[in-house]
C-alpha cells in the first residue's frame, strides 16, 4: 500500500515538475510526509452526516481585555453555539498584517493577541476545526519575503517576478488593483513581483519545488494540530503562465491532486474543501474525478441565486439552477452558505442569470445600503464581482419591519439547511447582525460590513434579552439547525428534487436512504398562498401541527418542513 501511495505522489510531481523536482526534493518531501503519519493517531470520521453544520467564524470575533481571543470565543461557543454546530470554521488565525487574516506573516504561528496552538486545542475539545491554507499568497511583512528580498540563498525563486513590458492582458483579474508590484531588493535592482490580490499579498511561485516543500509543510502542520477540514484559500490562481488567463490551469489542479494524497496518506477522512468564487462549471471542476481532489467544493451560486429569488419573488431560475446540479461520485459533497466573511459573489452567477439581471439585483440592494466591489474585465470595461451587505439586511429592505426582515432571514436559512451537502453559517448570521457601516468607515474597506468584533458579554446581553433582534434571530435559527441535525433525509447524500409550484412557491423533497422523506415548502412572496394540495400526510417540523392532505396555506415568507408518514 505505501508503495502505491509514493507511486501516486511521485507520479503527480512527475506531471508538475518533471526533472526539475530532483532525489533529493522527493527525499526531504517524503520524510516530511512519513514523519506526520506517525505523529498522528487520531482517526478522522470518515464522509459526513445531516449532523454536521459549519459555523465559519473569526477566532478573535471576541475580546476581553486582558485575556487571549481564542478563549473568550471558545467560552462563547460553548454557552451559545455547541448545540447547533458540529464544527467550527476558524479564518486564518496566524500573525498576519491585511485583509483581516488572509495576508498571513507566518502559516506556522498563532496570532500573539489570539492565543496559542493550546487554545485551539482546547476548542478542539467542543468541535471539529476548519484551517485555512492560504496557499496562493502570503504577506509582504513575512520572513520568507523579507529572505527574498535580502537575497538570501534557498529564497531566489519564491516569488514570481516578471518583466513589466510582458503581456499580461490575459490574466483574469479578481480585483481593480495592478497585477505587479515593484519592490527593491538588497543589490539594489527593482522586481516586479506577482500581487494577485494586494500589494501586501506576494503570490508564491509553485514552479519551485522549494515552495512546494514548504507549503506542504504547512499542510502537514495543519493535519498534526487536528484540522478535520482544509479550506483551501484562494486556490485557482495557484501557477501562473504569461500568455494564459492564469486561473484553473491543468497544474493548479495537479497540486490540489497532490494535496488531496498528502491528505489521504497522512489523515485519512480529513475534507480538502477549494474555494473558488467563479462561475459554477469552473468551480465544479475541482472535484476533479469525484476521486482525486476535493471533497467538497463552496456552492457559491447559492447565495446570490436565493437573493434573487427573495427580490424577485420568482423561484424558477433557482430550481432550473438547482436541478442540474450533480456530483462526480457518492464521495463528494457541496459546501453550502449563504454569508461569509466576504461578500456576496456575483461571478458564480455569471452563466446563470443573464447579465441584466445581475446588475438589476446589484441596483437594488446598492439601493438597500449594500456597497458593491468592482473587478476590470480584460477589455478595459469594469464589472460588479462583489456585494457587501450582511445577509440580513441584503434580504429585505432596511426601513422594513423586524417581523418580515425575521421570515426572510429564516426562509432563506431554511434553504440552505435544505440543500444536498453540508450546511456553514457565518457567526453574524446567527448573531443577527445588521450592516456594520462604522467598521466600513473606521477600516477603509468595503467588506468591513459584515467583519464586527464584539467585546466579551456585549453580545451575550442582547442574545438574552428577548425582545431584541439578535435574540429573535438567534433563537429561530438555533432550533431550525437543532431540527435539521436529528433528520436522516437531510443527510447530505439523499435524494434531492426541486420543483417550481407556482413562480414563488419551493419544493425540495429529501429522501433518505431507507425512505424516510420530508418536503420542504418555501414562500418566497408577500401575500399568503394557498396549496391545494392531498399528498402531503405527517408532521410539520417547525411547528410539530399534523398535515392530513388538506390544503396548505402558507404565510408570506413561510417554510414548512413536512416529515411524511
Amino acid at each position: 500500500m505505501e508503495n502505491i501511495v509514493n507511486d501516486k505522489i511521485n507520479g503527480l510531481l512527475d506531471l508538475v515538475y518533471g526533472e526539475t523536482f530532483s532525489e533529493t526534493h522527493r527525499s526531504v518531501l517524503f520524510e516530511k510526509i512519513d514523519k506526520t503519519c506517525h505523529a498522528i493517531s487520531e482517526n478522522r470520521k470518515t464522509g459526513w452526516d445531516e449532523k454536521d453544520v459549519v459555523l465559519i467564524t473569526y477566532a478573535d470575533q471576541f475580546s476581553q481585555e486582558g485575556e487571549k481571543a481564542l478563549p473568550v470565543f471558545t467560552r462563547f461557543y460553548n454557552k451559545w453555539l455547541s448545540g447547533s454546530f458540529s464544527h467550527v470554521h476558524l479564518l486564518p488565525f496566524y500573525p498576519w498584517s491585511s485583509d483581516d487574516g488572509f495576508s498571513v506573516i507566518d502559516y506556522h504561528q498563532v496570532a500573539p493577541e489570539t492565543g496559542c496552538w493550546q487554545d485551539v486545542a482546547e476548542l478542539k475539545c467542543s468541535a471539529s476545526l476548519m484551517f485555512d491554507f492560504v496557499c496562493n499568497h502570503m504577506s509582504a511583512k513575512s520572513e520568507w519575503f523579507s529572505h527574498y528580498l535580502q537575497q538570501k540563498p534557498g529564497y531566489e525563486d519564491f516569488f514570481i517576478a516578471v518583466d513589466p513590458r510582458t503581456d499580461l492582458s490575459a490574466v483574469t483579474r479578481p480585483r481593480a488593483l495592478p497585477l505587479l508590484t515593484p519592490f527593491t531588493l538588497h543589490d539594489g535592482s527593482i522586481k516586479h513581483l506577482w500581487t494577485t490580490f494586494s500589494e501586501d499579498q506576494i503570490d508564491l511561485n509553485f514552479a519551485s519545488p522549494g515552495v512546494l516543500i514548504a507549503m506542504v509543510d504547512v499542510l502537514l502542520h495543519y493535519l498534526l494540530e487536528g484540522a478535520r477540514y482544509i479550506r483551501l484559500d484562494a486556490v485557482g490562481f495557484m501557477w501562473k503562465i504569461p500568455g494564459t488567463n492564469c486561473i484553473h490551469l491543468e497544474q493548479t489542479h495537479r497540486l490540489i491532486q497532490l494535496f488531496r494524497a498528502i491528505t489521504d496518506t497522512v489523515a485519512p477522512g480529513t475534507v480538502i474543501i477549494t474555494e473558488t468564487n467563479v462561475p459554477h462549471k469552473d468551480n465544479v471542476s475541482y472535484f476533479g474525478d469525484g476521486e482525486n481532489e476535493a471533497q467538497m467544493v463552496y456552492q457559491f451560486s447559492l447565495p446570490p441565486l436565493v437573493l434573487h429569488a427573495v427580490h424577485r419573488q420568482d423561484v424558477q431560475a433557482l430550481v432550473r439552477w438547482a436541478s442540474s446540479l450533480s456530483l462526480p461520485s457518492a464521495n463528494t459533497t457541496w459546501f453550502n452558505f449563504l454569508a461569509s466573511h466576504d461578500g456576496i459573489g456575483l461571478n458564480p452567477l455569471r452563466g446563470i442569470l443573464p447579465e441584466p439581471d445581475i446588475l438589476a439585483l446589484v441596483e437594488q440592494l446598492q439601493q438597500e445600503g449594500a456597497l458593491v466591489n468592482w473587478k476590470n474585465n480584460p477589455d478595459g470595461t469594469r464589472s460588479p464581482y462583489e456585494i457587501n451587505v450582511t445577509y440580513l439586511d441584503a434580504l429585505s429592505p432596511r426601513d422594513g419591519e423586524d417581523e418580515q426582515r425575521i421570515a426572510r432571514f429564516i426562509l432563506a436559512h431554511a434553504v440552505l439547511l435544505s440543500f444536498p451537502g453540508v450546511p456553514a453559517v457565518y457567526i453574524q448570521s446567527i448573531l443577527g447582525s445588521r450592516n456594520d457601516y462604522d467598521g466600513v468607515e473606521r477600516l477603509g474597506y468595503n467588506r468591513a460590513i459584515n467583519r464586527k468584533k464584539f467585546k466579551a458579554g456585549e453580545v451575550d446581553a442582547q442574545l438574552e434579552n428577548s425582545e431584541t433582534l439578535r435574540h429573535k434571530i438567534y433563537k429561530s435559527l438555533s432550533e431550525l439547525i437543532v431540527i435539521r441535525r436529528k433528520e436522516k433525509a437531510f443527510h447530505p447524500a439523499s435524494r434531492a428534487e426541486f420543483d417550481v409550484v407556482n413562480k414563488c412557491i419551493l419544493k425540495i423533497t429529501r429522501t433518505a436512504g431507507d425512505g424516510e422523506r420530508i418536503t420542504g415548502l418555501f414562500n418566497f412572496s408577500n401575500t399568503e398562498q394557498t396549496l391545494l394540495s392531498n399528498t402531503h400526510y405527517g408532521r410539520e417540523l417547525l411547528t410539530q401541527h399534523i398535515i392530513k392532505g388538506t390544503a396548505l396555506t402558507l404565510n408570506p415568507w413561510q417554510v414548512m418542513w413536512i416529515k411524511e408518514n
